[in-house]
């Protein structure tokens, strides 16, 4: 008959087709039904972290909820810091643990539903009798609320037969938040008639807007405004028409796109948390500009929002595009896509300006003064030889700045930043092998420092081993903890707790089966060059241990030291 723990596995592969964990003595059962009667996917990472990092990449990549996993006591402890980060980005996942038997605790066994509590996840206790049921719960309360929750095994019960597996009900999903009431709708006409008025209109998108499919919408209202757009970090790509997109705002911006955010009058905000690196800590918007947010939050995120409407982003930006067709707002009901109706000027604001001269990011030399290679020369090779169809993850640490500055992707789900959220660094490594299950047709670009980089070394090899020849990895090797000597070694502190020795990552990856290149030159670069135009069924991993100066500082870094100065 089946167990307590065959009846979650059974469950749970019926929404959840990629698990990746370690094994224990709390998980065993479970991971022995999961393995032999049923058809999900099973991938094993070396440290615990690594199970959630992993099934939170593999959401953030495909939109698809997945599940990690491990045993109780230490090795739910090891998941803990990727559980906040996983609560702070708001990635739904399940996260399958054996924990103490209800008789009570032994001397290896910690309160883990507190510690869960602690961090922002809930946790779902599974018994005999409901297993199944408790199962959907916690899919179903991922899926809605959009965070990690914890499934629980007591030690006692993860072996007990349980009878035949019920039919559990499908989790049931909230329909997207439509504007409701007067004040909504009134709302929504005044941001339509701001927009129409505006002689120089800005949409701003995050990713909730990519959350809600909101592209195709938010693109038309671009084009029915004349409107320029930008993104936040993690919604990069969500506008169709880049040639009126001045990228990433904030930190990660060109000096230029963000001289002209702050002359646009009127600015409508989708889907971003208008966190304080958007926000370049209060400076994204001039005082004169009006400032409008779309969101599902309760209420504003930010203080210079002027006007709120709680609602899907998609929903919203259709609703402001009907409103500006119809003949009573003085457009054109003819259609949505145009910019000839009455209402936006013959030639809008976006055709007035530069906008590839406005996107324009510093070149770089190729060395820096201390005779190290200037990360930003790197970056925008490196940017010129990636694969067309690769997705970006990152790891956290100074470093951020290079790739979210020179390397464009197609899509907001062809970058993520995991560990930022929580402002953590090293999760980087297991997060390729979330983001290589689940973009199977795609090339993994790893970004990460040489300090996130050896805080997750352990799964280096469950990296390479998950992607092969669809996978690489850029380690920015500057010998230290950058943002740390940028900040605090700038300050006047011992820089010694601050400096790391320079380790070969080119060997490390040679040590599991990867190929790896030092790369002190930009002709070193050359490697990647070939290695692009190899089939990515006969090559291997490739780690490149870029060398890189520690002294050139990226202009969201030069940002935090003026605000902490």
């Amino acid at each position: 008959m089946p167990s307590v723990s065959a009846h979650v596995a059974l469950t749970l592969a019926q929404h959840v087709d990629a698990v990746f964990g370690v094994m224990g003595n709390g998980n065993a059962y479970f991971l022995d039904a999961l393995e032999t009667q049923t058809d999900a996917t099973f991938t094993a990472v070396r440290h615990e972290q690594g199970a959630v990092v992993a099934a939170d990449a593999h959401f953030r990549a495909s939109g698809r909820i997945a599940a990690g996993t491990s045993t109780y006591g230490a090795g739910f402890t090891n998941t803990i810091t990727a559980l906040a980060e996983a609560v702070q980005a708001h990635v739904p996942l399940v996260l399958v643990v054996g924990d103490e038997p209800t008789s009570g605790p032994r001397p290896w066994d910690v309160d883990q539903i507190a510690l869960a509590s602690a961090v922002g996840a809930r946790t779902y206790t599974v018994g005999r009798t409901d297993a199944a049921a408790t199962t959907v719960i916690a899919v179903e309360h991922a899926l809605t609320y959009r965070v990690p929750v914890v499934l629980a095994i007591p030690y006692d019960v993860a072996a007990l037969e349980a009878g035949a597996v019920p039919a559990a009900p499908a989790p049931r999903l909230p329909a997207p938040l439509a504007p409701r009431g007067a004040f909504a709708e009134g709302m929504l006409d005044e941001i339509a008639v701001a927009l129409r008025d505006a002689e120089r209109p800005f949409l701003l998108a995050g990713r909730g807007a990519w959350l809600a499919g909101a592209g195709e919408a938010l693109g038309a209202l671009a084009a029915q405004t004349g409107a320029l757009t930008a993104s936040s970090a993690l919604g990069r790509g969500i506008f169709p028409d880049t040639r009126y997109d001045l990228g990433v705002t904030g930190g990660f911006g060109a000096e230029g796109a963000m001289e002209l955010v702050r002359t646009a009058d009127v600015a409508v905000v989708f889907g971003a948390s208008l966190n304080q690196f958007t926000m370049r800590f209060g400076g994204l918007f001039a005082p004169g500009t009006r400032v409008f947010q779309i969101d599902t939050a309760p209420a504003a995120t930010h203080a210079h929002v002027g006007g709120f409407v709680r609602a899907d982003a998609r929903l919203a930006a259709e609703a402001l595009v009907a409103r500006l067709s119809s003949p009573s707002s003085g457009h054109d009901s003819g259609g949505v896509s145009g910019t000839d109706s009455a209402a936006v000027s013959a030639r809008p604001w976006r055709e007035t300006v530069d906008v590839a001269a406005a996107r324009t990011y510093e070149a770089g030399d190729e060395l820096a003064p201390d005779g190290r290679l200037d990360p930003r020369s790197a970056a925008r090779r490196i940017a010129e030889l990636l694969p067309e169809d690769r997705v970006v993850v990152s790891d956290g640490g100074h470093f951020i700045g290079w790739a979210n500055m020179y390397w464009p992707v197609a899509a907001p789900d062809r970058m993520m930043m995991i560990g930022t959220a929580f402002q953590s660094i090293g999760q980087g490594w297991p997060s390729v092998v979330g983001a290589a299950l689940a973009r199977r047709d795609a090339t993994i670009v790893l970004t990460s420092g040489d300090g996130g980089g050896l805080m997750a070394i352990a799964d280096l090899e469950s990296a390479v081993r998950a992607a092969g020849g669809r996978g690489m990895a850029v380690v920015w090797n500057d010998a230290a903890y950058g943002a740390e000597v940028n900040l605090y070694g700038l300050k006047g502190l011992a820089e010694g707790p601050m400096r790391i020795p320079e380790v070969d990552f080119a060997a490390f990856g040679a040590a599991v089966g990867a190929e790896g290149v030092v790369v002190r030159t930009l002709g070193d670069l050359d490697r990647l060059a070939a290695w692009a135009e190899e089939d990515p069924a006969t090559r291997r991993f490739l780690v490149l241990d870029l060398r890189i100066s520690g002294d050139v500082i990226a202009p969201y870094q030069q940002e935090i030291i003026r605000v902490n100065s």
